[in-house]
């Protein structure tokens, strides 16, 4: 299907309602608009790629010199304008003469728009019918066919070649509309083809009122979802979704929670927290586990859970894999010595312990061992690395040793089968 021309825009219920009189350029009205922007600036040229239909309300034409105006146009023409729009009546009381001139010599369509109607409703209208008309006449080629919510989202996943108003656009044609102040969550659901419990758990946060709802759709074996969450709502917005997943999902899904970001922090933030829980996700299901997981319920995790993970395999984990192997060698090597020679799991104990504050309690519960079993533990490692594993100075290298250990035995693992997955 072909783009939306300047004759179809025109004949929109928003901008017929701004009485448009074409004042020069008739033969350019079937010129395929790529899209509509508004500005009051001389610039306005300076911000166009090309395909625009560029609506001014006249104040940046009441000054200057004729010549001024008419620079004004040919920059225009010459950025490849599909036309311009001009509010008449207000800041401007009637269309400049050489402007109308100049526009007829380059045969640039000028409207002059004779009532005032607001051109974020005339623009959101246009571009609306532009992405519209765009989503129905794709080539597509990806699994999801027509679904504009899955091609939204695997897009935004993907980082694809996006711009803020047409993410918007095309998010508003989902019915996504995040409210003022909405933080957005991106979540990765592995293990189901539905998205039954996305919808449970929208339900348990309240349905998306005041926060825009949920943008979600099935993809080959996952789901992947953008919540909105209310700009008052109380209390740590990643731990609120995880907790309402702890109850949405089925026993034997995984799902991976991004980061919250602001809603009007632009498409890049919204591309953030969904490749976050995108590449959590591929971490859960490829690296076991730091500590044991909860019995007879899904695993809900986080990309704060996995920070660690995520930066020691950024770039790939083969890329990686010498490097980490060389760090865990030299912190850990007395450890995994004695391991190779004993039954024993010493490196996942110091893990533990040291995820927990170092804390004799919570370690002993977590590793189902008694608060003696692991002060023996405590005092091999301490006795085989030769220091004190409590010291701040050590804290950061040990902890990032034993993630490291856990990630190359993991993806090892991962890589002699299937390997690391995508999800979108």
């Amino acid at each position: 299907m072909p783009a939306l021309t300047l004759r179809e825009v025109l004949a929109l219920d928003s901008v017929r309602a701004a009485e448009p009189e074409l004042l020069a350029g008739a033969g350019g009205l079937d010129r395929p608009v790529r899209w509509v922007h508004s500005s009051e600036v001389y610039e306005g040229a300076n911000f166009l790629d090309g395909g625009e239909l560029l609506l001014t309300n006249g104040f940046g034409l009441t000054g200057g010199t004729a010549e001024a105006r008419r620079r004004y146009v040919r920059e225009l023409a010459a950025r490849g304008a599909v036309g311009l729009a001009v509010e008449v009546g207000r800041s401007l009381p009637a269309m400049p003469a050489e402007v109308v001139d100049e526009a007829r010599r380059l045969a640039l369509p000028l409207l002059a728009l004779h009532r005032v109607v607001p051109f974020v409703r005339i623009t959101e209208a246009a571009n609306r019918a532009i992405v519209a008309r765009g989503l129905s006449g794709r080539a597509v080629t990806r699994p999801w066919g027509d679904d504009h919510t899955a091609a939204l989202l695997a897009d935004l996943a993907d980082r694809a070649a996006l711009n803020q108003p047409e993410v918007e656009a095309r998010a508003a044609l989902t019915g996504f509309h995040p409210g003022p102040g909405a933080r957005l969550i991106g979540v990765c659901v592995h293990g189901t083809r539905e998205v039954g419990a996305v919808d449970r758990a929208v339900r348990l946060l309240g349905g998306g009122g005041g926060g825009g709802g949920v943008l979600r759709a099935a993809f080959p074996g996952d789901v992947l979802a953008l919540l909105a969450l209310p700009g008052n709502r109380v209390g740590d917005p990643v731990r609120v979704v995880q907790e309402a997943f702890r109850t949405a999902a089925e026993p034997g899904l995984t799902v991976a929670v991004g980061h919250a970001v602001a809603a009007d922090g632009g498409w890049l933030r919204w591309s953030e927290t969904l490749r976050a829980a995108r590449t959590t996700l591929e971490l859960a299901l490829t690296v076991p586990p730091a500590e044991p997981a909860a019995p007879d319920g899904p695993l809900v995790t986080s990309a704060r859970a996995f920070a660690l993970e995520r930066e020691l395999t950024r770039g790939g984990v083969d890329v990686n894999r010498e490097r980490l192997a060389r760090l865990v060698q030299h912190a850990l090597g007395p450890l995994l010595a004695w391991q190779a020679a004993h039954a024993s799991d010493l490196v996942r104990t110091l893990e533990v312990h040291l995820r927990h504050g170092c804390s004799p309690t919570r370690t002993a519960a977590l590793l189902h061992i008694g608060r003696q079993s692991l002060y023996q533990r405590l005092e091999r490692i301490e006795s085989l690395l030769g220091l004190k594993i409590d010291d701040p100075e050590l804290l950061g290298e040990l902890l990032t040793a034993t993630c490291a250990h856990r990630v190359v035995r993991g993806t090892g693992a991962a890589a002699s089968g299937n390997g690391l997955r995508t999800v979108a």
